[in-house]
């Protein structure tokens, strides 16, 4: 399935999010212009929670295991640079794939058997990683950590405004990033609006 059409994008997003006063984690709601990446991990909750869990418990291994992926796809020649993200070869362990517009965020859709084994023979490598349609972030989307996100891959830091995300296993219930524009929890219950609008489908006469 392709991602679905967003009716509202940019500052109205973040915006509407912030209304509807969701009480979960920035990290979490940071997720939510993103439909069908939350859609592939409530699928399938286990793998979630045991990539969740490696996360926390063996970050070195789960970044080096993105980066061998990362060789792979590039020794093969599918992972390139295109119109949508630059991939720079920083070195041994550092292939940084970064979008060519910041304000935008593309999820990129591919068949993990095709890119991470060697091309078949007349087979179109160009064509094997396709992208979603543009998520426009915005500086709306700051407080919810995509102000300034980044990878420091030999030192296996995962880095959100500037600051390094240091939760473990150990301090899962009460670690909270210091964000640089820090998150202001919205006051009040938590609210809730629903639009009904009307469908309305061209009809066109056979010839």
């Amino acid at each position: 399935m392709g991602e679905p059409t967003l009716h509202l994008t940019g500052d109205q997003l973040a915006r509407a999010i912030f209304e509807d006063r969701l009480p979960w984690d920035p990290s979490v709601i940071a997720l939510l212009p993103f439909p069908s990446v939350l859609d592939m991990m409530a699928r399938d909750p286990g793998w979630t929670q045991a990539l969740g869990d490696a996360v926390l418990n063996q970050r070195p291994d789960v970044m080096d295991s993105v980066q061998h992926e990362r060789q792979q796809a590039y020794n093969y020649g599918y992972l390139r640079s295109n119109p949508q993200y630059g991939v720079v070869v920083e070195g041994p362990g550092a292939i940084v794939i970064n979008p060519v517009d910041p304000n935008y965020i593309l999820v990129p859709r591919y068949d993990p058997f095709v890119v991470f084994a060697p091309p078949r023979a007349g087979f179109f490598i160009g064509g094997a990683i396709s992208f979603g349609p543009r998520i426009y972030l915005g500086a709306a989307f700051a407080p919810w950590g995509w102000g300034r996100s980044s990878f420091g891959w030999r030192t296996h830091e995962i880095l959100i405004d500037h600051h390094p995300w240091q939760r473990t296993w150990v301090n899962r219930e009460h670690y909270e990033h210091p964000y640089a524009q820090p998150y202001r929890r919205p006051e009040g219950p938590r609210v809730e609006r629903h639009e009904v609008r009307e469908h309305h489908e061209e009809r066109r006469e056979r010839p």
